[in-house]
């Protein structure tokens, strides 16, 4: 096969596992409070980097600790709790898009805390971006008026944070191996996992007694497995084989699966919905899209 029918492939299948990744959270927050999911996910997924690049982390120095930590915890440890409590009151379709607003928040930090410079039309697509937002939450608290929509905060305080994770890694992790950071994120966070999930009850005989116990613990593993470690090795290989303009399109498309499986899942979705994320991702393509 081409490079260039594997870079679709390699497309297709980051948006399929990526879009899907809002409902596994959701499927498995039956069976486990929003902690315990945001704590196993993380626990998981660091023993599969420990399998696979333990040895990396040999390859990080001294002085790259510090920055491998605050990555680990703005772009793995916090966002997996902040997007786990969301979705106990919004729509997993709705998380998915907020999510999708991380490149323009990238923009905006790049250019208020670490002095890259910006223009003209990522300023328009941010604007854009910020109203499709607006108006894309204050339609979904009318259409669920029995969700609390203030939770929406926490998927743009997760994007915020993964904003500061992207700048992070630009400014002060460039020259570190990918795999290397990944494993080294979850060197730094893997113990505070441990300890919040021991006091979030999980051992208790209530929450191994819920009937849908299994069937979460399925899905965290699947989450992990499949959204986080599979997925970090496939988007590598992307880059490799095409451009990182291409590979960052897979932005446009997850939502798309996202609302899928959340219509398959009885859920909501309104036209005017439609039109705001339409709106969303119109602000995130101008912002990054490149002069001709």
């Amino acid at each position: 096969m081409s490079n260039e029918s594997k870079k679709w492939l390699y497309l297709g299948i980051l948006s399929l596992i990526w879009g899907t990744s809002f409902i596994l959270i959701k499927k498995s927050l039956v069976g486990l409070t929003a902690y315990q999911l945001g704590a196993l996910r993380t626990i998981v997924t660091g023993f599969i980097l420990f399998v696979v690049g333990f040895k990396s982390i040999k390859h990080i120095k001294k002085e790259n600790w510090k920055w491998i930590a605050f990555s680990g915890f703005l772009g793995s440890f916090f966002p997996s709790f902040l997007f786990s409590i969301a979705e106990t009151e919004i729509d997993s379709a709705v998380a998915s898009i907020l999510n999708s607003l991380v490149p323009l928040n990238t923009i905006l930090l790049g250019l208020a805390l670490f002095k890259i410079t910006t223009t003209k039309r990522q300023v328009i697509g941010v604007i854009i971006g910020f109203i499709g937002t607006v108006f894309l939450i204050l339609e979904g608290a009318d259409l669920n008026p029995k969700q609390n929509y203030l939770f929406a905060g926490y998927v743009l305080l997760a994007t915020i944070m993964y904003a500061l994770n992207v700048n992070i890694i630009k400014r002060y992790l460039q020259n570190v191996n990918a795999l290397s950071i990944a494993t080294g994120n979850y060197v730094c966070i893997y113990v505070p996992a441990l300890i919040t999930l021991f006091f979030t009850d999980f051992f208790s005989k209530n929450t191994f007694n819920h009937p849908n116990f299994n069937e979460s613990i399925f899905y965290v593993v699947f989450l992990s497995l499949f959204g986080t470690a599979i997925a970090k090795v496939l988007f590598s290989k992307l880059i490799q084989i095409s451009t990182p303009i291409f590979a960052s399109s897979v932005a446009y498309i997850m939502p798309i699966i996202a609302v899928g499986w959340g219509l398959i899942d009885g859920e909501k979705f309104s036209i005017y919905q439609a039109i705001a994320t339409t709106v969303i991702l119109s602000g995130v393509y101008l912002a990054n899209k490149k002069k001709s």
